[in-house]
């Protein structure tokens, strides 16, 4: 579908003209997948929008939604883009003290929320928020003794809307009409690696233009499914389920529950997913324990087809031809193994599966194109609508990010830095004109990621500029390649490796608790909880091996020195992780940093003092004493 002067409000009332009868949405509720039509859809939003009017809602004000995936999220989005007014995601994890942030930042005059849970945090925050005038949540469970005025329901607003429609016919319309491709869509707030979130102005421009030019090398169809999991608050499901969902119009599907997202994905089995790497680690970490669970014909079979997967996606990867016997074989390796894998993973009718976010370890990227799963990286940013760099089919290099999408120009400073250039770029950051100043100059995106481009005009990520290591001696590496490579050890959940302007590399260690359980259960390891487990000895050597395995594989400077296996998990609510799962580094590191200089030094043990903070608000602090592995000594290491 055309998107010339379009805004989303304007494409869905054409595909409710086109394709009325069409689904649109999915949504699994109570074991049935429920089925929404375009015309169904149009229907609901233009209720809502009119019940947002009657409640004051006018063009350029402010809409919050807080909540999982649903159909309501994205019908509050349109229903008060429908206005010319501003949706503004918020994640559904967030603290109250992050939400108060957002509502007061952006200046949200009415807020819709899925539940009980949600509505009380907005309530207990309700001091701070006085330009919020409305509370609309769309999961009745629990609000029957709620009193607050300021409290109603998705229904009740769509009531009120319904009867201004009868009043007022051409209202609707006459609103979504006068809507301009350059208004302001979405507040995309950024994930706040280095401070307080910013909030990211795009444009219905913005986000329609990357629609057009991803889907002319990516291109989609109304017959397409996707399953909508990664919060709508985060650009790249901004990008999928809104932007691409609604200029292809293929059907956005919806989960039950965050937990059962895998196997809906199974149920539906989507042609086009896109993922940050967690998601991908995930469901390899899972494949392998299971693979190691599994009767020894299976296993056996496996281990069978495992190299010719192996030989068939380095081949693809080199761009050297097959032999026909490999083909034969890779077939017969298909049909009793691999496409079997797919079909448990849900992607066994996957046409593209897209990576983002962070950079997919090599491992990862090898084992699912040895399965036959077409996993493409993307390169983008919040400032430029989710993604600006792609790998195209048949020319993928796992280690790159791929090249630019037409429309996009990319280049790299004198200083390393990559800069973007495309009609996708934001229109800056909302009452942040220094750092909007700072990061668009002459129309060019400064990422603040350093990279390269090689002759074919593969871009290659390095890392974040501020976050490269560089050793004493010199030399620079990426703390995220060396973090991935562990990360690939299904026993590894998360790390933080460490090393700028320091003699060597050390790294702080998440173990995967559920695996890492699993694996003591098995050897007779009785434990209590995460902090126990982790301190175990045996625990220890496990992850001790798996990190001598890995550093193998890096450079020698690059070589983990030092671990520690942390007492507690890496968590968003603690401010250690973004919503998005990215490591807030310079957090990490002034938190930790006596755990950092102990790692530093020749003691073998460190008493750390940390707190941990409930969901309550209640905090508990730990003194625990943690052990210091050393590895097989390098050059430099004390």
């Amino acid at each position: 579908m055309s998107s010339s002067n379009k805004t989303f409000p304007k494409l869905l009332l054409e595909w409710a003209s086109i394709s009325g009868a069409n689904i649109a949405l999915r949504e699994k509720d109570f074991g049935i997948w429920n089925e929404i039509t375009y015309e169904k859809y149009l229907e609901q939003v233009k209720f809502l929008s009119l019940g947002l009017a009657k409640l004051g809602l006018q063009r350029g004000d402010k809409l919050a939604i807080i909540g999982d995936n649903r159909p309501e999220w994205v019908m509050s989005e349109l229903a008060a883009q429908c206005l010319g007014g501003i949706s503004v995601g918020i994640y559904q994890e967030s603290l109250p003290n992050e939400i108060s942030f957002i509502l007061d930042h952006c200046d949200a005059t009415i807020v819709v929320v899925e539940d009980q849970e949600q509505v009380d945090k907005v309530l207990e925050i309700k001091a701070e928020i006085p330009k919020v005038k409305k509370v609309i949540y769309y999961d009745p469970r629990g609000m029957r003794n709620y009193k607050d005025k300021s409290v109603v329901s998705f229904s009740d607003v769509q009531e009120l809307g319904k009867e201004f429609g009868q009043l007022s016919p051409d209202f609707f319309q006459t609103e979504v009409l006068k809507g301009n491709e350059n208004d302001v869509a979405i507040f995309s707030y950024t994930s706040g690696t280095t401070g307080n979130p910013k909030g990211t102005m795009l444009t219905y421009k913005n986000l329609l233009d990357m629609a057009k030019n991803l889907s002319a090398i990516d291109p989609l169809s109304e017959k397409d499914e996707y399953v909508s999991f990664l919060p709508l608050a985060w650009i790249g499901e901004q990008m999928m389920t809104m932007a691409m969902g609604l200029y292809n119009g293929m059907t956005i599907n919806f989960p039950e529950e965050p937990s059962t997202v895998l196997e809906n994905l199974r149920e539906i089995g989507p042609q086009v997913m896109f993922s940050p790497p967690r998601i991908y680690e995930d469901m390899l970490s899972k494949f392998q324990v299971k693979i190691q669970d599994a009767g020894w014909l299976k296993r056996k079979v496996y281990q069978w087809c495992k190299p010719i997967g192996e030989k068939i996606a380095k081949a693809h990867f080199e761009n050297k031809p097959i032999s026909f016997s490999t083909r034969m074989k890779y077939k017969i390796a298909d049909y009793l193994m691999f496409s079997a894998i797919r079909d448990h993973f849900g992607l066994l009718k996957m046409k593209r599966a897209y990576t983002g976010g962070a950079p997919l370890g090599p491992d990862v990227f090898e084992f699912f194109h040895s399965i036959g799963v077409n996993v493409k990286s993307i390169y983008g940013q919040t400032e430029v609508s989710g993604i600006s760099i792609v790998h195209r089919d048949g020319d993928i290099k796992f280690d790159s990010v791929g090249i630019p999408i037409p429309g996009t120009e990319v280049k790299i400073s004198e200083e390393g830095e990559i800069l973007i250039k495309s009609s996708s770029i934001c229109k800056g950051y909302y009452k942040n004109e220094e750092s909007t100043t700072d990061t668009i100059r002459a129309g060019w995106l400064h990422t603040g990621d350093a990279g390269r481009i090689d002759e074919e005009g593969h871009l290659y990520v390095i890392d974040r500029i501020k976050d490269v290591i560089r050793l004493h001696s010199g030399e620079m590496y990426s703390p995220q390649f060396i973090e991935n490579k562990l990360k690939f050890s299904s026993y590894i959940q998360e790390a933080v490796a460490i090393g700028k302007d320091r003699p060597y590399v050390v790294a702080m260690i998440n173990i995967d608790m559920e695996n890492v359980g699993r694996w003591a259960e098995k050897n007779q390891i009785s434990y209590t909880t995460y902090t126990d487990l982790s301190s175990k000895p045996e625990v220890l050597e496990l992850i001790q091996k798996q990190v001598n395995e890995i550093n193998q594989t890096l450079p020698e400077k690059a070589r983990v020195r030092k671990f520690v296996l942390l007492y507690k998990e890496l968590d968003a609510d603690d401010e250690e992780l973004t919503r998005t799962k990215k490591v807030r580094r310079q957090f990490v590191a002034k938190k930790y940093e006596s755990l950092i200089e102990g790692m530093y030094t020749k003691k073998e043990q460190i008493k750390v003092e940390g707190k941990i903070r409930y969901r309550d608000g209640n905090e508990q602090t730990i003194h625990t004493t943690l052990r210091v592995i050393f590895m097989d000594e390098g050059e430099g290491a004390a």
